[in-house]
């Protein structure tokens, strides 16, 4: 068996064991994420050299699935393992006092093995497969708590968003299997066909729905009514990452008009959810934020024309953002919810989760030494090493001001105002788990150079210190406007537009999400209507049955007497026949011959004895002779 299956198959297995046992979900869970950690580094090790580990399986004809790990495929496994494994260890604490901990931890690792088999896939039917079900799984976990409203509500909306932007990943699939004659990712998107344009522009339809880019961010920030653990899953190394990952690994196929049409809709991001992060009153929703705004910095990189930026800052992100969500969850169990005015002065009563929750925030902003610099450094530099400089690279450094901007806010929220706080049930494993997140997030960057020389992707040249000095006084900018300048200030009269997620005449909500909800509801009274009447005839249809089977009993039945009183008259007749009328039959024959032997001894043969019986004879036949003349 192929070693590429060890970072999906534990998690697999272990999802199914807990469904099946209903019990010792953490442990199984924890045990597959911690199998396929040391798979996917397995994994990293064999093709570290440039060779490809391939694993061909059964699928549509002339189609076969491909599990295919290269060195960046393999590099994006371990950082979904080791994100997964840290957030399970986080998790065990977190959801101590929970109800449906085998669901969660079932899901969990189901959620797991789709984003290893996702970053895995090596054809596009196997990749759409796991993009499904990293799809339900986010569904199922955002709804963790589906007795609460909001939470439907917020599941029900994930759902539509990134579904309706699904279409165009499903198109564009068609449209590249249809050109290139193949299902492999590789072959396909090197077949260079007149499709690229197109399908390059479906391909940003479904990563701007999965890593919640404008217009289709708002998701992501009502996304947080599920536990903290899924939305530091959920925001750093599987669902949101899988849109980025798409573009990176679709980079041969984009034309310059799809890097163009990237590079913008990452810049607009990037810009305009860091302003509704700044304008954020909700810890937890500003991170959401964040992660829109961080994943647009990726797209810019993308649309730059240097995908090795975008994959650097991806699994920067990915240590630094898991971090931020689950000091917040340590944060909103001390304090019972995630709002500002709830979390004040928290960070003096938790300081192991304010240290791990500050040295992330810094990275995040890009200050030197932590991983968050160099990957901004490498992102700024794409964007001034680009054709598009004169937008792409205001557009990145705006980015990385309002990112030290909105976390300074937070930092201060965090630790002035009130120490006091209340005991956290299973805070040393959700410490455990926070400081398992925090070293990558600070040291990853130190590994950067080694990952630039393993993977094969195009680099943008160092330009002298140019990029680095403008990150860091974008960084250090944000982080003293965010820290000294009230946001009400600070943004102007934006603020009221941003806290209400720079709505644009009812946004979406307005022009797709009721609409879409319309129709469903339609749908649902349709079907109701066409229910009912199925159940009437079908009502209709039972009592004719009915009728049907008492007809058909009292046929029967008339059949069975009718059938007795043949079986009696043939009986009695068969009787008859062999007793009556055969004996009568029987009983002439006898006389019949009886006479006839008595006839025969009058025949004697002598004269004298015919004429004396011809006398007999003739005087019989005038005595009857007389007696008729006399009746006359």
């Amino acid at each position: 068996m192929s070693g590429v299956v060890l970072p999906i198959l534990p998690p697999l297995i272990a999802a199914l064991v807990v469904l099946i046992m209903r019990r010792g979900g953490a442990a199984l869970a924890l045990v597959g994420a911690t199998l396929s950690l040391a798979g996917s580094l397995w994994l990293l090790a064999r093709v570290a050299g440039g060779q490809n580990e391939t694993l061909l399986l059964p699928g549509l004809p002339d189609m076969l699935l491909r599990l295919v790990a290269g060195s960046l495929t393999a590099m994006l496994s371990v950082a979904v393992a080791t994100v997964g494994t840290f957030v399970l260890i986080y998790a065990v604490g977190y959801m101590k006092r929970e109800s449906g901990q085998a669901r969660f931890y079932a899901v969990m690792s189901l959620f797991l093995a789709a984003m290893q088999a996702l970053v895995l896939a090596g054809d596009w039917v196997l990749l759409l497969a796991a993009w499904e079900l990293i799809g339900l799984c986010s569904y199922l976990l955002i709804g963790f708590w589906f007795q609460r409203p909001e939470a439907v509500n917020a599941a029900s909306r994930a759902f539509l968003y990134t579904r309706s932007a699904d279409l165009g990943l499903y198109v564009a699939v068609f449209m590249l299997i249809g050109s290139s004659g193949t299902s492999e990712i590789a072959a396909s998107l090197d077949a260079g066909s007149s499709a690229s344009t197109a399908a390059g522009l479906l391909l940003l339809l479904a990563a701007m729905g999965k890593s919640a880019q404008v217009p289709l961010q708002d998701w992501l920030m009502r996304a947080m009514a599920g536990p903290t653990p899924v939305s530091a899953l959920l925001h750093s190394a599987t669902l949101v990452a899988a849109g980025a990952i798409l573009l990176i690994r679709s980079t041969p196929l984009l034309t310059p008009e799809v890097l163009f049409a990237v590079g913008l809709v990452g810049g607009i991001t990037t810009v305009a959810a860091g302003i509704i992060a700044l304008a954020e009153c909700d810890l937890k929703r500003l991170l959401a934020a964040s992660t829109a705004s961080q994943y647009g910095l990726m797209l810019i990189a993308v649309g730059a024309g240097f995908p090795m930026a975008a994959f650097l800052h991806l699994i920067a992100h990915a240590a630094i953002k898991s971090t931020l969500f689950l000091a917040a969850g340590d944060f909103q169990h001390a304090r019972d919810g995630t709002a500002f005015d709830q979390l004040e002065g928290v960070g003096r009563a938790r300081p192991w989760a304010f240290a791990g929750f500050a040295l992330a925030a810094l990275a995040l902003a890009g200050i030197p030494p932590l991983s968050g610099f160099f990957s901004k450094d490498a992102v700024i530099a794409a964007a001034l090493s680009s054709p598009g400089i004169a937008w792409l690279g205001p557009l990145a450094l705006a980015g990385t001001l309002l990112t030290g901007a909105y976390m300074a806010r937070a930092l201060r929220l965090l630790w002035q105002g009130s120490g006091e706080t209340r005991p956290v049930d299973g805070s040393a494993w959700m410490r455990i788990g926070i400081w398992g997140l925090v070293i990558p997030a600070a040291v990853l960057g130190l590994a950067f150079g080694p990952i630039e020389a393993m993977l094969d992707l195009p680099a943008a040249e160092a330009e002298g210190t140019g990029a680095m000095l403008f990150g860091l006084i974008a960084a250090a900018g944000g982080l003293a406007l965010g820290w000294l300048v009230p946001v009400q200030r600070l943004l102007g009269p934006v603020h009221p537009w941003a806290e209400s997620g720079l709505v644009v005449a009812g946004g979406l909500t307005v022009w797709i999400g009721r609409p879409a909800m319309a129709v469903a509801r339609g749908c649902e009274r349709l079907d109701g209507h066409l229910y009912t009447a199925a159940l009437r005839v079908g009502r209709a249809a039972l009592i004719v049955a009915r009728g049907g089977e008492r007809l058909e009993q009292g046929l029967y039945m008339a059949v069975l007497v009718s059938g007795r009183a043949s079986l009696a008259v043939a009986d009695w007749v068969r009787v008859g026949d062999e007793r009556r009328i055969d004996g009568l039959i029987f009983a002439l024959v006898a006389g019949v011959r009886a006479l006839g032997a008595r006839a025969r001894t009058l025949q004697s043969g002598l004269i004298h004895h015919s004429l004396a019986i011809s006398a007999v004879a003739a005087a019989v036949t005038l005595v009857i002779l007389f007696m008729a003349s006399l009746s006359f």
